[in-house]
């Protein structure tokens, strides 16, 4: 996983009149003492300006502070230290290094053969492939930009070497690494079972049939597009190959069995099956395909290292911003903002939505869960939302906020790793998100979808 993936794009992300415009606002605002609307005004203004995001939520703190002059300076230091000191928060640099893990370790690589050797004989059949692995793969790496940066690098060749349009493979790459944050684990599920104070086996568990469901539409895309633009099935499905490719996966198979199915039956806690996953994958790369190298788990650990450090500095960050607009009552605010429609459960959800959909085209992942968790689900527990559906709801818009401009941090990786520009990268996507967004509202509108496992298994 990229740290500047993370971190935020550099470089100037609008015109410098636009950013000039921007500034003098936050500058007005600061004059007039409009002091809230200041911080958001600040924020925006880092982000279009290409400051790293976790600098930008600390940084527009910090000013506030010390513009209102409403608490001493220290307190964003309290605030910051108090936000990342939570025991679910040791599970993410373990899953992070499970996920490094596996992708340098070959595990990857079968996992692809055996989706392959499964799907591939479909109509668009790679297309599949490309799903199925990032479904199986969910189930290890509970990040989307993993997912993007580790099967995408063999799927995409796949796909052109096959002769697809690398449009059209870039584009279901960049889709179906969004379920990896969805099916358990994930690492924004623990983010917001933090936040929430929500159980995150709970979590873990309502994701697992959303994402299942997100691959079923997205396959059924590919399906209606194949017919479309001709293309032929990739191979005729064979026992003989299945059983190799499946023989020779089945190791890394068991991966996501570990995790999962240790989470749901109460084996492991999700701190203590990320620390299962690490073990597991060390135990599959050093001594079963003998594919890690002291070398190779150097560079894995130190990319674990600064992931850890970058997402945690997010959260620090997002956790002082998120307390400022809890101690302004900001909630209250949105209520008044809806008026009538505050009691209307449709209405709320609907208006959720739109506001993380169009968050999540400007801001990372954990710093809007961190910052809108305490805005937004008060909001939605009144009309009679459960913490854990809302977390899938959160978490599976910000996700579809990952393959739009001007942030798309899937874009941007996957635009790297493709070697095509942003923008036949968004234009590639933009089909894909069709199906995504009617995930969505099934997800939103069917709470069943999300709460039948945690209920059956945890209530």
């Amino acid at each position: 996983m990229p740290v500047t993936s993370l971190t935020g794009r550099r470089g100037l992300l609008v015109p410098p009149v636009i950013a000039g415009l921007a500034v003098a606002l936050c500058l007005f605002l600061a004059v007039q003492g409009h002091y809230l609307a200041f911080l958001f005004a600040s924020l925006f203004t880092m982000l279009l300006i290409g400051v790293p995001i976790a600098i930008g939520l600390a940084g527009s703190c910090l000013m506030y502070v010390y513009l209102s002059g409403q608490v001493p300076d220290v307190v964003v230091a309290h605030r910051m230290i108090n936000g990342v000191d939570s025991f679910p928060l040791l599970a993410i640099p373990f899953f992070i290094l499970a996920g490094n893990l596996m992708n340098n370790g070959g595990i990857t690589t079968r996992i692809f053969d055996f989706a392959k050797a499964l799907m591939g004989w479909m109509r668009g059949g790679l297309g599949h492939v490309n799903v199925g692995a990032s479904i199986v793969f969910s189930g290890m790496s509970g990040a989307a930009v993993a997912d993007a940066g580790g099967l995408g690098t063999i799927e995409i060749k796949a796909m052109r070497d096959a002769g697809y349009d690398q449009e059209f493979a870039v584009g279901i790459t960049a889709a179906s690494s969004t379920i990896g944050p969805i099916i358990p684990p994930s690492l924004p599920m623990v983010i917001y079972g933090v936040m929430a104070s929500a159980s995150v086996g709970q979590l873990f568990a309502a994701g697992l049939i959303p994402g299942l469901l997100m691959g079923a539409v997205l396959m059924l895309m590919i399906t209606l597009l194949a017919r479309r633009r001709g293309y032929a099935r990739d191979a005729r499905f064979s026992v003989g190959f299945l059983g190799q490719a499946t023989k020779r996966a089945l190791l890394s198979l068991l991966t996501p069995v570990i995790i999962v199915g240790g989470i749901i039956t109460g084996a492991f806690t999700p701190t203590e099956a990320a620390i299962a996953a690490v073990i597991y994958a060390l135990f599959l790369g050093t001594v079963v395909y003998r594919s890690l190298t002291w070398r190779r788990l150097l560079r894995v650990s130190m990319e674990t290292i600064e992931t850890t450090a970058v997402i945690l500095f997010i959260v620090a960050g997002a956790s002082i911003f998120a307390w400022i607009l809890t101690s302004n009552q900001v909630t209250q605010h949105v209520v008044a903002l809806l008026g009538p429609f505050a009691d209307s459960q449709v209405a709320v959800l609907l208006f959720v939505n739109l506001v993380l959909i169009v968050v999540g085209c400007f801001m990372e992942t954990i710093a809007a869960i961190t910052i809108l968790v305490p805005v937004l689900l008060p909001l939605a527990v009144a009309v009679g939302v459960d913490p854990v559906h809302f977390g899938v709801i959160m978490v599976l818009n910000l996700m579809i906020g990952l393959l739009t401009p001007p942030v798309g941090m899937v874009l941007y990786v996957l635009s790297r790793v493709s070697g095509i520009s942003f923008e036949k990268c968004m234009r590639g996507t933009f089909p894909f998100l069709i199906p995504l967004v009617i995930a969505l509202l099934l997800v939103t509108f069917i709470p069943s979808l999300s709460m039948w496992l945690p209920t059956l298994v945890y209530r």
